[in-house]
C-alpha cells in the first residue's frame, strides 16, 4: 500500500481541453434553426450527428463515448464557463484553474481537504510537463510524462539505495513521506519491467494523450493510492480551418477516454472524468471557416454514480436575443455561461470526499455562492 489511503477512495481525473474546445460542435444543438444559420458551412449535420436527445447531438467522431451515453455513464452540462469577459486564454485559463481570484488551485485546495493519512508519492499526479495551476498548493503532486520518468538515481540504481537506508533513519512526516516514496518507486519499478495489457480487450491509440490515458489506468489498478490526476489535450483554438482541426482531436478525445473506460472495467464506479476547457467559440462562423473566442462551452463527467445520458443545465436556445452582443453590427452574439462550472465540480468533489461548509467545498471554492448541480444519485 503505497498511501494510507490504499486507492479505496475515488480517483478523479481532470482533462483540461486547452484552447477554448468548441462546444457547439462537439455538442450541437442540431434542433435548433439558429445553429444552423449561424453556421452555414460549419454546423455539424443533423444526420452524421450522434442523437442524444430531442435538442442535442455529439459530433461523429465522437462516437466512441457513444456506449457510455447510452448507459447512463456520460453527463454533459452545455453554456457551462466561468465569468470571465476578457476572452483571453491566460485570463480565462488562470480564473478556471485556481476556481476564483483566489490563491492556489482548486484541485490543490481539495486534496489539501483530505486526511492526512491518505497523502502519498502519488497522491495525485500530473501528465506533462510542468504542474499545471489547478495542483497549485496541492500537498504532494508528481509531474511526469511517462512512468519511466519515475526514479531516483537514472541508471545508477546504487545511488537510490543508498538515499533510501539514509531516510530509514527520519522520523516523523519526513520519514514518512520518504519511506512513501521509496515504495512507489518500486510499484513503479515492475510496472516498468512488465508490459502493460489493458483490461477487457481495450485498445489505446498512439497518440500522447491516449498514452497518459493509459498510463493513469495503469496507476488506478496497481492500487497506489492515486485520489486525483490531471492530462491535457491542447491545440483547440480554430480561428481558421475549423472542421478539420476538430475532427482530428474529437477523435483522440473519444478514443482515448473510450479506451480508458473499457479498460478500467468495474473500476469506473469509483473513478470521475471531468473534461472542461476554458471557454468555447462564437456562435456565429467567421470568414476564414472558423470560430473565434466565444464564452459557453460544454463540459463533460464520465463515471460511476453520474445522472449520465442527461444534458445537465439551463439552455435557452440560440436565438439571438438570448445570446451575448458582440460588436455593433448586431448579428448573433455569444453563447452566455448559464451554468457556473464551480456548481458542476462541487457535486464530483463532494462524491470524493470534500464536505459542505469551511473546511470542504467552501474553502475549496470561496467567495462563490455554490448551487451545486445534482449530478449523482
Amino acid at each position: 500500500m503505497i498511501s494510507g489511503n490504499g486507492d479505496k477512495r475515488r480517483t478523479l481525473i481532470v482533462v483540461f481541453l486547452r484552447g477554448a474546445a468548441d462546444g457547439l460542435a462537439l455538442v450541437p444543438p442540431v434542433t435548433d434553426d439558429h445553429y444552423y444559420r449561424a453556421r452555414p458551412r460549419l454546423g455539424i449535420d443533423p444526420k452524421q450527428a450522434i442523437k442524444l436527445d430531442d435538442r442535442f447531438g455529439l459530433h461523429p467522431k465522437l462516437s466512441p463515448l457513444t456506449a457510455a451515453w447510452q448507459e447512463g455513464d456520460l453527463a454533459i452540462v452545455h453554456a457551462c464557463g466561468t465569468e470571465d469577459q476578457t476572452r483571453s486564454h491566460f485570463e480565462a485559463q488562470d480564473l478556471m484553474e485556481h476556481g476564483g481570484l483566489v490563491a492556489g488551485g482548486w484541485l490543490g485546495r481539495f486534496l489539501c481537504t483530505q486526511p492526512i493519512e491518505s497523502r502519498g508519492a502519488l497522491t495525485c499526479v500530473a501528465v506533462g510537463k510542468a504542474l499545471p495551476e489547478c495542483l497549485l498548493g496541492a500537498p504532494s503532486v508528481t509531474v511526469m510524462e511517462s512512468l519511466d520518468e519515475f526514479a531516483i538515481g537514472g541508471q545508477t540504481p546504487q545511488f537510490g539505495s543508498q538515499l533510501e537506508k539514509l531516510y530509514a533513519m527520519q522520523r516523523g512526516q519526513l520519514g514518512t513521506a520518504a519511506r512513501d516514496t521509496f515504495a512507489a518507486l518500486l510499484r513503479i519499478e515492475a510496472m516498468r519491467t512488465t508490459r502493460y495489457r489493458p483490461g477487457n480487450q481495450a485498445t489505446y491509440g498512439r497518440d500522447d494523450f491516449s498514452d497518459g490515458l493509459s498510463q493513469l489506468a495503469r496507476l488506478i489498478k496497481a492500487n497506489v493510492g492515486l485520489e486525483a490526476a490531471s492530462i491535457d489535450l491542447a491545440g483547440w483554438d480554430s480561428h481558421f480551418g475549423q472542421q478539420g482541426q476538430v475532427e482530428g482531436l474529437a477523435a483522440k478525445l473519444a478514443g482515448g477516454l473510450a479506451a480508458f473506460r473499457q479498460d478500467l472495467g468495474a473500476r469506473m464506479a469509483t473513478t470521475t472524468v471531468v473534461v472542461m476547457t476554458e471557454f468555447g467559440r462564437t456562435v456565429e462562423e467567421n470568414s476564414a471557416f472558423g470560430t473565434d473566442h466565444g464564452r459557453g462551452s460544454a463540459l463533460w463527467v464520465l463515471g460511476g454514480g453520474v445522472q449520465g445520458g442527461k444534458v445537465h443545465g439551463d439552455w435557452h436556445g440560440l436565438n439571438p436575443e438570448v445570446l451575448e452582443k458582440r460588436g455593433i453590427l448586431g448579428g448573433y452574439g455569444d453563447l452566455p455561461v448559464w451554468n457556473n462550472y464551480r456548481n458542476v465540480l462541487a457535486p464530483v468533489l463532494a462524491r470524493h470526499g470534500a464536505k459542505s461548509g469551511p473546511g470542504g467545498l467552501s474553502t475549496v471554492f470561496p467567495d462563490f455562492d455554490l448551487k451545486p448541480f445534482k449530478l449523482f444519485g
